[in-house]
């Protein structure tokens, strides 16, 4: 018998497209997954974190009914032929002593081996789990757990270990831990590891942020790298019911080589990812690092689960190589992420296309070219077979014949409606550069004046208190040009729904169209748009995105597609058209702003990812931007700060936005702060200006003098 017989075992981890209490859903995609694996030859699989509710349940954790529908799918598990000859790792919520858990249940032949409680809960930036759940706090030790009736009756058991342990085969040892804990400064892993445990599965709800995943990446390679094992890493991909893309990526991963890897950014509902591990591998990687085994020798003994079970295989199977991981360039998790996101929600919502108002500027640019690249990938999905994606994009559209396959640019005209809308202030260039992106990407088209509809309110006003406001080009007041700005503005967004709810019925079609929004993240955060304008839609695929990341984007799908469009979207100056041009003045985002976007985007930054008020924030910058004098930073801070709180209420009404960005200004969830401030800010800007002109005389004193 050859020498590795008994050593090699196949394992297996996921990505999974589920769905927030979808429990009929969920159940058939696990059963999906765990069908794959073991067809593969795997004899452990390990799911999602919360895999059976789906992760973004939030506040139906609450309910009573949800921890019952999640016994009863585990017993739709159970009773089956899922578990016999592999072991099970699967996501589940968990009441132990009227208390609520985020567990993971290790399952095997119709029997519950071990009930794993998280012990490290996410509470911050997206995540509120301690709102829900509570964390175990008996690390490395197990309590007895009784099982529901419903359960007994298939297992035969009555209770089962609850807690901190390991499972043991006849050939391994198996670990778990789960999502934040692998994040935490002592992560469960390392004294795993140093206890003899071989195998770490991670089950993960991670949603995707723009370049989040190298940190992940190098956080699972690190802990097997200086650890030695197996790491197992699964993870929700899609959208399953809120702003946040899970952004899958399953991984396994040997002695710090990663021997498998799933996608990033997939349409398909289940992905398996499966590796071919040696043992031995592992026993010698450890043993030869001296101080490791120091520790390990010291290690506290943690409790085991004895099963008798194999992991490994007699068969001959070649182990799989180690490989570099892949990643995308931040311009195409912009295009991928989202048109993703947006398919989720377009199948899941019963809606049968979007409506975009398309200015020609690059927001809505943006927002387009993310629907078009949405409609290529459901091309790519549908040649390769994938029958979900066939039959959703047949349901959508309308498809009575069962034989629809969907392209790209008939796709896009069956469901994606764009409508450019007008007024006396538009330009000839942007309505050009809307029908030739409308024209490119195939959409269904109409081009529009509102004219008469903003005259109209204006006439209402004037009959009833004998005025008549002008923009400032005309000698009006400021406070009267940004009135009939925002009417304009208004305007759009009453006519986009209106017309979004007609649509398919002129073409002889019945459904709904889901509005989509086109405001970015810099002009969330300063509160530059208008409220309840165009910004307002049903969702917003760019809403967490940055201007200057947006203009990449655009660059990156102009060479990518050869649309060429784009290019000249990217060059024009950006502007919201809602003010007449005249010969000495045109409207320019940035010059109404008082900063440019890359400034905004520091200005962000640095409140809310490096969590600066306005005097440290003028700290930090009085030295990064010492190209400028210091009361010119002041000068700066202090806007930025004044816009950001007189316009904080419009967070409030904000669109549901792909999460993308860390300086995200999202009121709902992720940026928590009051709505209603002193937009002087006495105190702080008191401050700033103290240090700023003592910085002024410091720079005076220590000035170099010229050579005479």
């Amino acid at each position: 018998m050859p020498i590795h017989f008994g050593r090699r075992a196949i394992l297996a981890t996921c990505n999974l497209a589920q769905w927030a209490m979808d429990f009929d859903g969920n159940l058939q995609r696990i059963l999906k997954s765990i069908e794959v694996a073991k067809a593969r030859g795997a004899r452990y699989r390990i799911g999602p974190e919360l895999e059976i509710t789906g992760y973004g349940c939030e506040d139906h954790f609450l309910e009573e009914d949800t921890y019952i529908h999640s016994w009863e799918v585990l017993c739709a598990i159970l009773e089956g032929e899922a578990t016999n000859d592999i072991i099970c790792d699967i996501g589940m919520p968990v009441t132990h002593k009227n208390v609520r858990y985020n567990c993971r249940v290790l399952c095997l032949n119709k029997k519950i081996l071990l009930i794993r409680p998280k012990m490290y809960l996410a509470d911050d930036g997206n995540y509120r789990e301690p709102r829900w759940f509570t964390s175990w706090r008996h690390p490395k030790k197990t309590e007895c757990f009784y099982l529901p009736r419903m359960v007994r009756r298939i297992t035969g058991q009555s209770k089962v270990p609850i807690g901190e342990a390991a499972v043991a085969t006849l050939d391994t040892v198996v670990g778990t831990e789960t999502c934040e804990e692998l994040f935490t400064p002592d992560s469960p892993h390392i004294y795993l590891t140093l206890n003899g445990i071989e195998i770490i599965g991670n089950g993960s709800g991670s949603h995707h942020s723009l370049r989040k995943l190298n940190k992940r990446v190098d956080l699972i390679r690190g802990a097997t790298a200086k650890c030695g094992g197996v790491y197992l890493y699964a993870n929700q991909q899609g959208c399953d019911g809120g702003r946040l893309y899970y952004d899958g990526c399953a991984m396994i991963v040997v002695n710090g080589e990663i021997v498998g890897q799933g996608s990033q950014f997939c349409l398909k509902d289940v992905e398996v990812v499966t590796a071919t591990i040696d043992f031995q591998d592992i026993r010698s990687y450890r043993s030869a690092v001296a101080s490791r085994n120091v520790q390990a020798a010291q290690s506290e003994m943690i409790e085991r689960v004895d099963v008798d079970f194999s992991l490994s295989t007699d068969e001959h199977v070649p182990i799989s190589p180690g490989s570099e991981m892949f990643f995308v360039k931040p311009e195409e998790e912009i295009a991928y992420g989202p048109a993703c996101w947006l398919w989720d929600y377009l199948r899941r919502s019963g809606s049968n296309g979007f409506f975009l108002p398309l200015s020609g500027g690059s927001d809505s640019s943006a927002t387009a070219t993310i629907v078009a690249v949405m409609c290529h990938l459901v091309e790519k999905e549908a040649k390769e077979g994938n029958q979900d994606v066939i039959d959703d994009a047949r349901r959508i559209t309308g498809d009575e014949t069962g034989t629809y396959i969907p392209t790209a640019d008939d796709l896009c005209n069956k469901i994606f409606y764009t409508c450019y809308m007008g007024t006396k202030n538009s330009s000839k260039e942007t309505k050009k550069r809307a029908e030739d992106l409308a024209k490119t990407v195939n959409s269904y088209h109409l081009a529009l004046t509102i004219d008469e509809i903003v005259a109209s309110y204006s006439k209402v006003f004037t009959q009833v208190t004998d005025m008549v406001p002008k923009f400032k080009t005309e000698g009006g007041s400021n406070t009267e040009s940004l009135a009939l700005q925002n009417i304009q503005a208004r305007t759009r967004m009453v006519l986009a729904y209106f017309i979004s709810q007609l649509l398919l019925w002129t073409r002889n079609r019945k459904g709904s169209l889901l509005v989509l929004g086109s405001a970015n993240v810099d002009e969330a955060l300063r509160g530059y748009y208008t409220k309840y304008d165009c910004s307002s839609a049903d969702i917003n695929p760019i809403g967490g995105i940055s201007k200057n990341d947006l203009k990449k984007f655009l660059i990156w799908a102009a060479e990518k597609f050869e649309w060429h469009v784009l290019k000249e979207v990217v060059e024009a100056t950006p502007t919201a058209e809602l003010e007449p041009t005249t010969e000495n003045y045109t409207q320019s985002d940035e010059a109404d702003m008082g900063m440019t976007y890359q400034e905004l985007s520091r200005f962000g930054t640095l409140r809310k990812s490096d969590r600066c008020g306005p005097v440290e924030m003028f700290d930090k910058l009085v030295t990064e931007w010492n190209h400028i004098e210091p009361k010119e930073v002041a000068e700066k801070v202090k806007r930025f700060f004044y816009y950001y709180s007189i316009n904080r209420h419009k967070m409030t009404t904000l669109t549901p936005s792909y999460h993308a960005e860390s300086y995200s200004p999202d009121d709902n969830r992720y940026d928590l702060r009051q709505f209603l401030y002193n937009s002087k800010w006495t105190w702080q800007f008191r401050k700033i200006d103290e240090m700023a002109e003592n910085f002024q005389v410091y720079n005076l004193k220590h000035k170099p003098h010229a050579d005479k």
